[in-house]
């Protein structure tokens, strides 16, 4: 039954809608809508009650669908949360598209990089903890280091890879497939900070951000010398044995 609403949902956006006379945009197709009604929906609760607290049939409830067809977009909870950070992981990337346009110095694109996001998470930073108490836990599907979490870490280290190489600073080739996982575990610990942080407007993380961009892009432009190199190579080495899921990140890179 679940199988043939959905079927129905996606034949209806097979068909062609077009704009209205208006000249409006097309409306998403209907499963899409469906799908990002539950996200919302989730995301709403999970305010309001907590995580834990929080129910796939709460969730269906309040979203006027059906357990089934929940289930059918998402197979659990954490596949919500792992909805939400796909999400997240989009608008960033949208979001810094102007600045990796506009600007070639490395300091100012880490910093740009750094505060859209900071932009792009601010309406979800009064339930953050929520996700952050779950998402710590290493054995959790949740954790940014899991394999459930691939495709957006995946996706923020591309902005980093991105920010490194559309820069006027010179660095080292052989270093450039490890410095952008560098600058990702660099947002983790913002994040990690950001989480934490109540003061007004998240300031504090914001002038984190002013302070650290430039060392960031200090540390990349002297890592191209001789004498720096092991340095850079010992500390991923350190990560890649001991962070959960660096080492399949790094496989999938070297292959």
């Amino acid at each position: 039954m679940v199988k043939d609403e959905k079927n129905v949902a996606d034949a209806n956006a097979a068909k062609p809608t077009g704009a209205d006379p208006a000249g409006k945009a097309a409306k998403a197709p209907k499963s899409e809508q469906t799908r990002t009604l539950i996200l919302e929906t989730a995301l709403r609760l999970f305010e309001e009650r907590g995580y834990d607290r929080t129910t796939m049939r709460a969730i269906a409830q309040e979203a006027g669908v059906s357990v089934g067809n929940a289930y059918y977009y998402f197979s659990s909870k954490e596949h919500l949360v792992q909805g939400f950070y796909d999400r997240i992981a989009a608008d960033h990337e949208a979001a810094v598209r102007p600045v990796l346009a506009d600007e070639t110095d490395l300091a100012l694109r880490i910093r740009g990089v750094l505060l859209r996001w900071l932009d792009v998470a601010e309406p979800y930073h009064r339930f953050a903890a929520q996700f952050f108490k779950n998402a710590a836990d290493p054995e959790s599907p949740l954790s940014p280091f899991s394999e459930e979490s691939v495709g957006a870490r995946e996706a923020v280290i591309s902005v980093h890879e991105r920010c490194l190489t559309g820069s006027s600073t010179k660095y080292d080739a052989e270093l450039g497939g490890i410095l952008p996982q560098l600058m990702w575990l660099m947002q983790m610990g913002l994040v990690l900070f950001w989480v934490y942080d109540r003061s007004e407007g998240t300031g504090r993380s914001r002038r984190l951000v002013e302070r650290t961009a430039p060392i960031a892009a200090r540390a990349i432009a002297l890592s191209r010398f001789r004498v720096l190199r092991p340095l850079v190579r010992q500390v991923h080495e350190v990560l890649v044995e001991f962070m959960p899921g660096a080492r399949g990140a790094q496989d999938v890179r070297s292959s």
